[in-house]
């Protein structure tokens, strides 16, 4: 019996990074994966689609390079090459995580842990098990993407993003069920590629976690470019054809209606991988689908740990590494600051890419908070202009009584890679003075970030 200060079951970013730090702290690591070191984020998400989405970007340039002054006539895309080069990119990355383990002195140990109590995990290698017994246990699973009954991916007509990032061929007609970021993100994609593309939403508007605000834009830009999108829309069957499927449709009516296409991709979410890991052998609780832990990510079970997807949301790679590290410094000894889950941001990287942290400005008027709301439009930036992406807004929260920043809401060119200000800012509890005090480097996309802070004031310059 191999024995561990740390075991760790799961290597996405939750897990990887539970064992890096904890490989960084002395402590004697091992970390189980029964596929790909990087997990579902690294092989089959956050990263390879952001590779199928630069591709389509760089494609849609090229479509209007006559606005840069530029002579691209002949050009086309080859769909295996980008899937190829997403594949590689990760391919890269995994090799990297592999590394980091190495040079952290983390046992790596490919196949299916499981628990069985009493600080013991059981390894199965291909039917080969032994027993592994470590004084710290973290459960780092995952997710996986969910299925309805009468939708169940075939790897033919209906796919789940598995399928949707290695495709052999272009669909000329796509059906895209939820406008989460998973779903916009493949509908932007297949869309920038000339798939007629139609997304369904069964709420009342696309990408319903967002800010109502920002989500209107949204839906315009994204139907501007050719995407339709039908929201407050149930998806109640399908029949599958010889080539193609036949969706059949509700609206909030109760009109039906079908629609046929040539491929499906559900993106209604996911599903926490908490089946066969040995709960059950363990006092760790279960609720709504998500293993119970504290501040600390202690589960019931003295010893045993839980992070990233198989505990509360937000289901997100950076709040499982985040988690990660607070479980870990804990386990050392160390006193980590619990996570503040109001302050994680959320970013979707299609064309306009969507990104937020805090508050909307709905549900600080749900509060009873009384609020200063600032807005700056891109088309009043000198470097979007300049870039040829006018379109945008960057939005504002403020406790009008404190000042305290509550919550930004971004839409436009780059706002993925600008959202972190205000991220850092709400940290330190920072109030309007402090950022309207701030010098932003001009011409920069992020300017825009000082504005929309002024015009909350009444101070804006440039609109």
């Amino acid at each position: 019996m191999s024995n561990f200060d740390v075991i760790i079951i799961g290597a996405g970013p939750g897990g990887y990074v539970a064992a890096i730090r904890a490989g960084q702290l002395g402590l004697k690591t091992a970390i189980i994966e029964r596929e790909n070191l990087g997990g579902i984020c690294l092989n089959w998400g956050c990263i390879p689609t952001k590779a199928l989405l630069r591709s389509a970007e760089i494609y849609n340039h090229m479509k209007h390079a006559k606005n840069y002054g530029l002579t691209a006539d002949k050009f086309d895309f080859d769909l295996q090459a980008i899937v190829k080069r997403s594949r590689d990119v990760s391919k890269q990355l995994s090799s990297g995580v592999a590394m980091l383990l190495k040079k952290n002195k983390v046992e790596v140990l490919n196949g299916v842990g499981s628990l069985l109590g009493g600080g013991k995990v059981e390894l199965n290698q291909d039917g080969k098990k032994t027993v592994l017994e470590g004084k710290h246990i973290i459960v780092a699973t995952g997710a996986r993407a969910r299925v309805i009954p009468g939708f169940e991916p075939d790897g033919k007509f209906v796919w789940t993003y598995r399928e949707a990032l290695v495709p052999t061929e272009m669909p000329k007609k796509l059906l895209v069920m939820g406008s989460g970021a998973i779903g916009i993100e493949f509908a932007s994609f297949y869309n920038s590629l000339g798939a007629e593309t139609t997304v369904v939403e069964l709420m009342d508007r696309v990408m319903p976690v967002e800010d109502e605000e920002i989500s209107t834009m949204a839906k315009k830009s994204f139907e501007k470019q050719g995407l339709k999108i039908l929201t407050s829309t149930k998806v109640l069957g399908i029949k599958k054809n010889a080539n193609d499927v036949t969706v059949t449709l509700e609206d909030a009516k109760g009109v039906k209606s079908e629609i046929t296409v040539d491929k499906v991709i559900s993106a209604v979410g996911i599903v926490a991988n908490i089946e066969n890991i040995g709960l059950e052998k363990t006092k760790a609780k279960v609720e709504n689908g998500r293993i119970v832990v504290d501040e600390y990510l202690k589960t019931a079970e003295a010893g045993v740990y839980a992070i990233g997807d198989v505990v509360a949301g937000p289901w997100l790679a950076h709040k499982a590494s985040h988690e990660a590290i607070i479980c870990i410094e804990k386990i050392a000894g160390q006193n980590p600051h619990p996570l503040d889950k109001s302050k994680i941001p959320g970013c979707t990287y299609a064309n306009p890419q969507v990104a937020s942290v805090g508050l909307t400005e709905k549900k600080a008027k749900e509060l009873g908070i009384e609020i200063k709301v600032g807005r700056f439009p891109f088309i009043g930036n000198g470097k979007a202009i300049a870039l040829g992406e006018p379109e945008g807004l960057v939005k504002t929260i403020f406790n009008a009584k404190t000042g305290e920043l509550l919550g930004a809401h971004m839409i436009g060119a780059e706002v993925t890679e600008m959202i972190q200000g205000y991220v850092i800012a709400m940290g330190l509890e920072t109030t309007e003075a402090e950022l309207m005090h701030t010098v932003f480097a001009h011409p920069t996309l992020s300017e825009m970030m000082h504005e929309s802070v002024l015009q909350a004031y009444g101070k804006a310059i440039h609109i």
